[in-house]
């Protein structure tokens, strides 16, 4: 068994199938949402058009935000307020067990497909830094679920047009947005863990049980949630600094008059 192992790890040459495209499309993908979000983020421009506020400025901190939802800071802040917030979505995904798996193989090569080499001559795992701060995926989930509630907020303002209610295609990608990444979270292996995974048995316990069943049916698809979440919460950004920016008009299905 070794020596086939052996023979299979030294001529990755005998796959021909298309091994490659997975990590190639993860590398675009993830690539070119980081190198957006790095843009958009430190803009500090274009991230509101009234009732819309961008999901990577909320919440805004700053009291000299466009549209504050909650000003700790003073308006001695002149940096882009997403710089305050952006770090704990971002330390969640980074650290995600998913994602770490499609970077590891996708930017790392660690291994880039069943069968390749690994691009590395020796493995440490993640016992050595920067690789230590995945332990903090489980702290990570706590702000990032925290900062849902207030992008739940944002999405019931989104159909407030001056105080009537109506609809925008904006309205409407704010909340997918919002209900993928609230998928995104729930399937999280480390909520499924807390819920009740960790526990040696659900006797007694059964309210724990079916949040632990939940869980464990998200958790099948945490792959789909996560790369749906991703786009469209670039794709909402987006769409609203488009909008801001005054290249897009926003398509009203219920005016709000």
């Amino acid at each position: 068994m070794s020596t086939i192992a052996a023979g299979v790890r030294h001529r990755p040459q005998e796959r021909k199938d298309l091994w490659w495209l997975e990590p190639t499309v993860i590398v675009v993908v993830l690539g070119t949402f980081v190198l957006y979000s790095i843009y958009a983020g430190l803009a500090n421009a274009n991230y509101f058009f009234e009732p819309y506020l961008s999901p990577l400025y909320s919440p805004c901190l700053t009291a000299n935000c466009v549209h504050p939802t909650l000003p700790l800071i003073g308006s001695y802040w002149n940096l882009s307020p997403a710089i305050l917030i952006v770090a704990f979505p971002l330390a969640f995904r980074v650290t995600c067990y998913y994602y770490r798996r499609s970077y590891y193989r996708a930017f790392f090569w660690s291994p880039p497909a069943c069968a390749v080499p690994d691009v590395r001559k020796g493995y440490a795992g993640e016992t050595r830094f920067p690789f230590l701060i995945q332990n903090l995926h489980r702290y990570a989930l706590i702000f990032a679920t925290t900062l849902l509630i207030f992008l739940w907020w944002d999405v019931l303002l989104a159909f407030n047009f001056g105080g009537h209610f109506g609809i925008g295609l904006g309205s409407v990608l704010m909340l997918a947005n919002v209900i993928l990444l609230s998928g995104y979270s729930a399937s999280c292996h480390s909520l499924r863990y807390l819920v009740g995974g960790y526990l040696d048995s659900f006797h007694g316990k059964s309210l724990r049980f079916r949040l632990w069943s939940w869980a464990n049916a998200l958790n099948a698809r945490h792959a789909r949630w996560a790369w749906a979440s991703l786009i469209v919460v670039g794709l909402t950004d987006l769409y609203i600094r488009l909008l801001s920016m005054g290249v897009l008009t926003d398509p009203r299905w219920v005016p709000g008059t």
